[in-house]
């Protein structure tokens, strides 16, 4: 895919470059000033709060010069296209819907699947004493439907765009120069809750929406004896379209009329509430379909909070991943692919606090040396944008793409934004988690870094793979905690730069 120059770029110093390695570089004085103003490094950094915007700013968004047959879509736009995934989710506090639901508290406790109040107060408990995020599947139809009237009628409760796919492509929509075409399950709700650069074809309108229920935490909330560490959310759903990736044929059919310059894929761990048969010949009709894809047009996959390793080993393997070129995966998601695949790390059975960079660095290596792009193996993933809380790493295999520092940088800036839903990076407002200090891997002999407030986003190499590192402004009260993952993938892949093979 042929991409346009980044404007405003700085470059990186005059030295003979690695032939294969991207010499386009954006310092991100965000992330300086926020660091050296965390540490009380250097006062004058709080007197400048201009600096607190600069994170990718500076730099113009990758996007292609020249769009083949996109007129009759809309003149002069990039087009993209975002599929399976689309809902309406209920965002409210869940010890709020528990309380009005009479669940309750009582010790957490992990399920696959829910199938009660009981199980929904369990995990709930589970996941938000250990802060992280989470996503199951609602068994009982008649129980998640009483569920969802309970929630949508407390006086909390806000509705939004939601799904993996309808996110990324909002996300993408708020730039006037990007067309997205959405294949979903939308309803009408969910219809007028798009932005109208959102194109939904008539095949993917339905007469109801799909309801996900986002039960969220604030750090330090407390219910009964569970405590969270920091806020993040619980998804629950009774969701059998998106579940049954009913659109994806729907999608792979509009593209050839839509000509999209990138494909976003999202849902997969929707059809974890299928049975096991269903599921795998679903899976295998999902892999011809996006076998269809045009080679020529990069395909990013995003990942969300899974529970079958058998699943999750398929699509490692033998199904998803060699199709793609790009995926989007937190930690808890990580965690969980090595320990499917019988990985690195996978004796960890979850992460203790903020995930150890070097632990990351190793699964992610990992992954694009076993599963991605090399001469001996018909794999077209070479890309991997990780985030967790406190910060965030962008993996390529050199070569394939560039302008990875702004595209990192501006993945953390939008965490920092959204989460206190401020147009610009306010310091009062955010705070540093990030280890300023740490190993590039556990495994092998590995380098120690220091995070310098002049330069944060931290490069180095490894076997022909580029990692680049950069902390986040964790928001202190974020407004809303869901999206963000995805919201992170739209900004690094609208400021990622893929070199034409």
């Amino acid at each position: 895919m042929a991409f346009r120059k980044c404007k405003g770029l700085q470059k990186a110093p005059a030295s003979e470059p690695d032939p294969a390695t991207p010499t386009g570089y954006g310092y991100v004085h965000t992330m300086a000033a926020a660091i050296k103003f965390t540490k009380e490094i250097i006062s004058r950094v709080s007197r400048d709060p201009s600096l607190l915007h600069r994170a990718a700013g500076e730099h113009s968004p990758c996007i292609p010069s020249h769009v083949p047959g996109v007129a009759a879509v809309c003149p002069g736009c990039i087009v993209l296209s975002c599929s399976v995934n689309a809902c309406v989710d209920v965002v409210l506090s869940g010890v709020k819907l528990l309380e009005a639901l009479g669940v309750e508290p009582g010790d957490g406790k992990n399920h696959a699947v829910l199938s009660s109040r009981q199980d929904l107060g369990e995990a709930f408990a589970h996941f938000m004493g250990k802060g992280a995020a989470a996503e199951r599947f609602f068994s009982d139809a008649e129980a998640f439907q009483h569920i969802a009237r309970t929630a949508s009628e407390h006086p909390g409760a806000q509705l939004y765009v939601g799904g993996n796919a309808a996110l990324i492509g909002q996300k993408l929509a708020t730039n006037p120069d990007l067309k997205i075409l959405l294949c979903g399950p939308v309803g009408p709700k969910l219809h007028e809750l798009l932005d109208d650069n959102v194109v939904v074809p008539p095949e993917s309108m339905q007469e109801r929406d799909e309801f996900h229920l986002i039960l969220e935490y604030q750090a330090g909330e407390e219910w009964g004896r569970v405590r969270a560490p920091n806020a993040n959310r619980f998804i629950f759903s009774h969701d059998l379209s998106n579940g049954a990736l009913n659109m994806l044929e729907v999608f792979v059919s509009s593209l050839d009329e839509f000509q999209p310059d990138l494909v976003v894929l999202s849902g997969l761990h929707m059809m974890e509430g299928q049975s096991k048969e269903m599921r795998q010949r679903r899976l295998m009709e999902a892999v011809a379909s996006i076998s269809d894809i045009p080679t020529d047009i990069p395909i990013h996959l995003e990942l969300a909070s899974m529970t079958d390793q058998d699943f999750m080993s398929n699509i490692m393997h033998q199904q998803v991943f060699p199709l793609v070129n790009s995926i989007g995966l937190n930690e808890q998601e990580l965690l969980f692919l090595t320990q499917a695949a019988s990985g690195p790390h996978a004796s960890l059975t979850s992460w203790s606090g903020i995930p150890d960079v070097g632990i990351v660095s190793d699964i992610l290596f990992w992954v694009l040396k076993e599963h991605g792009k090399t001469t001996e193996r018909a794999s077209d993933l070479t890309r991997i944008h990780f985030h967790t809380l406190a910060y965030h790493i962008l993996v390529t295999v050199d070569g394939y793409w560039g302008n990875q520092a702004a595209a990192v940088a501006a993945g953390a800036r939008a965490a920092g934004t959204q989460a206190c839903a401020t147009e610009t990076i306010d310091t009062t407002k955010v705070f540093l988690k990030a280890p300023l200090e740490f190993v590039t891997s556990q495994i092998e002999a590995p380098s120690k870094i220091s995070i310098n407030p002049d330069e944060p986003v931290v490069h180095w190499h490894r076997e022909g793979i580029s990692f680049h590192f950069t902390p986040v402004l964790v928001c202190k009260d974020p407004v809303r905690t869901v999206g963000l993952g995805d919201a992170i993938s739209a900004e690094g892949l609208l400021y990622s730069e893929a070199y034409p093979q």
